[in-house]
């Protein structure tokens, strides 16, 4: 390979890299991807790795927390929280 035919396939694919990140931009702008919005009805506040398999979620839905155990033979929740005082958040 030569020199030019180096410096070709570089210039190539950065022009291809610039055409995708420029063509996501528009996709964004023109309202094709949603946007993410923090204001979703269910969220992951906090998880805990019991052990290799198993994990301690405690999810939120609307304003209710639960506490639910992942990984093993089967999922299992374990039950309804009170959701920590806004003055603790």
């Amino acid at each position: 390979m030569t020199f030019d035919s180096i410096l070709l396939a570089v210039g190539a694919l950065a022009l291809v890299l610039g055409l995708i990140l420029l063509a996501q931009r528009a996709a964004r702008l023109g309202g094709l991807v949603p946007r993410a919005t923090g204001g979703g009805r269910l969220a992951l506040v906090e998880a805990v790795a019991l052990d290799p398999r198993r994990r301690m979620m405690l999810v939120r839905c609307d304003d209710r927390h639960v506490l639910v155990l992942t990984g093993g033979a089967q999922d299992v929740v374990v039950g309804w929280v009170e959701p920590p005082p806004v003055s603790a958040r």
